[in-house]
């Protein structure tokens, strides 16, 4: 099952719960094969200078680089992003700036990185400007919720391939920096081959992901990928964690802890201290760091049903096409009306100084907020292995992309930061659904925490295969660390 086969990258068979998966190790060992895998790719045009679109523009043009294949950049007119994107080399002058229309007719490979409710919008006129043949590519599946929600497809006669980086924008650029002097540093990636009227799909998305910098690509569907992505930012990687801690932080206020005392045992310890044990030892491990593990697995148990319950909620309204008409509806309503912050509410005015305080008293493991994230974070894992998605999805996206990406960036900047600054379609989802996390732990998961652990969850948590399917993909993980200064 999941199945890569390439002719010109070596795949690699790793072993996951139940099977196997086909996988392909990236590397700028790499590089000099690139032009042969993208088949007649002799130019690549990257529509929009969003954070995705930024460093994946960035990042092929700089793999590619001393190679006959053109990177180029288009924009709607009159794009604030413009002078951005001159400032990083692409320019009217050296053709690589260009109206987004006109580089999407001139271009062989046309990568859609606009926003999703843009693109839904917009995507008929892309459709009409492509050359014979070209193909499309996307990095996310939205898209396609769209049009099989319209009754619409892609056109036909067109390649329809994705490459899905496994974290935001800012990452896939600052580990492929990174990368320069550790070969392989960079983002996880998905591909799925949509549409293969040539035969050359799968080499053309291994030679995208591979630029991009991927140490390891895996295999999807658009549609699998669309779910998984957009069900896991509204739960565990975003809208899980803005309605964790802040019904933690309160809960601890409630206790008698002072304000920074308790950002430092609801945030600071997710950010910090849990997520960086799970990158480097895995979910398990969280369990004895805490150094109270009865502590761990009451919360644990409290919290595990409430949150599979959600996640199963957020699934289905995202398999049914409601969570994505409700970004495009919201589209219409922010054209005059923007969303206002969440870094309004009062505990993120502790955090400047809880940020203070990390070297003196840095924050520890807490029991009682790693017992209710580990468990959010493993029925999302289940919920995915329920719905039949592959072991690399599950793991990527509800554990590698939140610890090795999303985390350690709101622990440079804030959750709410993070929140306030993220995908439209990712915010409108947290906002949805963080306040619904919040209330399922302050209503039915804190009530219990000081109950006995259900003994038969904990060992299900013990004995989960996600662990295995974890361990599989760490060995896969170039030892470098994000740098977010």
């Amino acid at each position: 099952m999941h199945t890569i086969t390439s002719s010109v990258f070596r795949t690699e068979i790793m072993t996951v719960p139940g099977g196997t998966e086909t996988i392909v190790r990236g590397g700028r060992d790499l590089f000099a094969l690139l032009p042969q895998a993208l088949h007649g790719v002799r130019r690549i045009g990257v529509l929009g200078w969003g954070p995705q679109g930024r460093a994946q523009a960035l990042n092929l043009r700089d793999s590619l680089a001393g190679t006959d294949v053109t990177v180029s950049v288009g924009l709607r007119p009159g794009s604030a992003s413009a002078a951005d994107a001159r400032k990083n080399g692409f320019t009217e002058e050296n053709g690589t700036l260009g109206d987004w229309l006109d580089v999407a007719g001139t271009s062989d490979l046309v990568i859609l990185l606009i926003a999703d409710a843009a693109l839904a919008a917009n995507h008929e006129q892309i459709f009409a400007a492509l050359a014979p043949g070209a193909t499309i590519g996307l990095s996310h599946g939205f898209l396609l919720g769209h049009l099989t929600s319209i009754g619409s497809d892609f056109p036909a006669g067109h390649p329809v391939i994705a490459v899905c980086p496994k974290g935001m924008g800012d990452s896939v650029r600052r580990l492929y920096q990174q990368g320069e002097t550790i070969n392989g540093a960079g983002i996880n990636a998905s591909i799925a081959v949509h549409a293969d009227p040539d035969g050359h799909g799968t080499d053309r998305a291994l030679a995208w992901s591979i630029a991009l910098g991927s140490p390891y690509t895996f295999a999807t569907t658009l549609r699998s990928e669309y779910l998984s992505d957009i069900v896991g930012e509204r739960a565990i990687l975003l809208g899980a964690v803005h309605g964790l801690v802040e019904a933690l932080y309160r809960h601890f206020r409630i206790g008698g802890d002072d304000a920074v005392t308790a950002y430092q045992r609801s945030t600071e310890s997710v950010t910090g201290p849990i997520a960086r044990t799970i990158s480097d030892s895995g979910l398990a491990a969280v369990r004895a760091a805490t150094g109270d593990e009865d502590a761990f697995d009451r919360a644990y148990a409290a919290a595990y049903q409430p949150a599979r319950d959600l996640v199963a909620e957020i699934y289905d309204e995202v398999a049914d096409g409601t969570e994505l008409r409700s970004v495009i509806l919201a589209e219409q309503r922010l054209a005059t009306r923007p969303m206002t912050a969440i870094s309004g509410s009062p505990m993120w005015r502790a955090g400047t100084e809880a940020h203070a305080r990390r070297e003196a008293a840095p924050a520890v493991v807490d029991p009682l907020t790693a017992g209710l994230f580990v468990a959010t974070m493993t029925a999302q894992a289940d919920e995915f292995a329920a719905r039949g998605h592959a072991w690399s999805e599950i793991v990527n996206e509800s554990i590698i992309e939140a610890v090795d990406s999303l985390l350690p960036y709101m622990h440079a900047r804030d959750v709410a930061y993070m929140v306030d600054n993220c995908s439209r379609t990712a915010r409108l989802g947290t906002r949805r659904w963080g306040p619904r996390f919040q209330a399922a732990y302050e209503q039915l998961a804190l009530p219990l925490a000081d109950e006995p652990a259900a003994d038969g969850l904990i060992k299900e948590f013990l004995a989960n295969p996600v662990h295995e399917a974890l361990a599989a993909a760490a060995v896969l993980r170039p030892s470098v660390d994000i740098s977010v200064s």
